[in-house]
């Protein structure tokens, strides 16, 4: 009896399995015709082009031809190109009440593109999204009002004075061809190039009125730096004792002056004759390059010693340059100190030589050849 039960449960357990597996066939069965007519479906909808996006004409179409057609400033007057530009300022400025991030994006096209019709066109492209904004509307037209009812004529173009005269013109040449020894001696000594040029400047410009007739004959036509081989020595006037001074702290680790071992050996002389040797390097006519290195080590020596007294002068170019001018023995360390130098006459003003440094420092002159840094000194 036992044997017949467990025998039907077994026919009965066949059964199932294949009644399942029946099941499982016809499920795949099907479910594969329905996945073949969905995808047979799908191609006939692509295929009779009823997935297509037409696409459709931009509402703001007629403004975005409109920029993208933007005339240039060629064959404009001065005038009105000045206009432009200075406008372009103006605009920038009320954007970044609105949107900061896009005057910065802005800013920096105009800083990097000497294209005023493309700044004039990033304008543009963003005032699309102002021009709903009544408050931005009003500002721009009471600024160009402003504008136009101011009535200035001058025929200085540049408000620092003496950088209107023909002198500076050619001498911003001459300091070019230097370049590159300019950028060898800084980095040679760890000073930001644009702080060795302006005791340069200061330095040549004290030329303009004592050595005129030799600017007029020298200066003007081949574009060459005066270089001084008497009381003071090379392009940037460094007395014999000053120079001996440098050596000296470079090599004294105990000095105020001391800039750092890497440093040392920079202006190591080659022959037993130092004192030959030190005047024949800066009064090199056809090479500056120790003219420069002297005025770099001055410049980080006086550095070091007034941050060795707790004062920080390395973002004070006008305190550097007027340090550079009087010497080794007038540097005090002091919570105050103050922006002088000698006297130098140009075009009938007068002006102290760390003024006329500072002038050039921040005036945004030669920045394309000599940049700001952000870090003045290194080491």
């Amino acid at each position: 009896m036992k044997k017949k039960i467990i025998g039907k449960f077994k026919a009965i357990d066949l059964k199932t399995k294949k009644g399942i597996v029946r099941f499982l066939y016809k499920l795949g069965l099907y479910g594969f015709a329905v996945c073949g007519m969905c995808v047979l479906g799908a191609w006939g909808v692509y295929k009779m082009g009823f997935t297509n996006n037409s696409g459709a004409i931009d509402k703001n179409n007629r403004y975005l031809a409109d920029v993208s057609e933007m005339s240039k400033l060629a064959g404009k007057s001065k005038e009105a190109i000045d206009a432009e530009r200075a406008f372009n300022y103006y605009k920038i400025m009320v954007i970044s009440k609105f949107f900061p991030e896009n005057a910065k994006l802005i800013a920096e096209g105009l800083r990097n593109s000497e294209d005023d019709k493309m700044v004039s066109q990033m304008i543009a492209a963003c005032e699309l999204y102002l021009k709903d904004n009544e408050e931005y509307a009003r500002l721009i037209a009471q600024g160009e009002k402003m504008y136009k009812s101011i009535s200035v004529t001058s025929e200085r173009t540049n408000a620092i004075e003496w950088m209107n005269l023909p002198e500076w013109a050619a001498l911003k040449q001459a300091i070019i061809k230097d370049k590159h020894l300019i950028d060898s001696a800084a980095a040679v000594t760890g000073v930001e190039p644009r702080l060795i040029v302006g005791c340069l400047v200061g330095e040549q410009i004290r030329l303009f009125n004592s050595k005129r007739e030799m600017y007029k004959k020298y200066l003007g036509p081949v574009k060459v730096l005066s270089v001084q081989s008497q009381f003071s020595l090379g392009v940037n006037g460094i007395k014999d004792f000053t120079a001996m001074k440098v050596e000296s702290n470079l090599k004294n680790d105990t000095s105020v002056y001391y800039m750092g071992k890497r440093f040392e050996n920079i202006l190591n002389f080659r022959t037993p004759d130092p004192t030959t040797e030190r005047v024949n390097r800066l009064v090199d006519y056809s090479n500056h390059f120790y003219s420069y290195v002297y005025t770099g080590c001055i410049l980080h020596q006086t550095k070091k010693q007034w941050e060795r007294a707790k004062y920080d002068i390395s973002n004070r170019p006008e305190i550097l340059f007027t340090l550079f001018n009087v010497g080794f023995p007038q540097s005090n360390p002091g919570p105050n100190p103050q922006c002088g130098g000698s006297h130098i006459n140009v075009g009938d003003k007068v002006y102290t030589f760390g003024a006329i440094g500072f002038d050039f420092y921040y005036s945004g002159e030669l920045a394309d050849e000599f940049p700001y840094q952000a870090a003045k000194f290194k080491g």
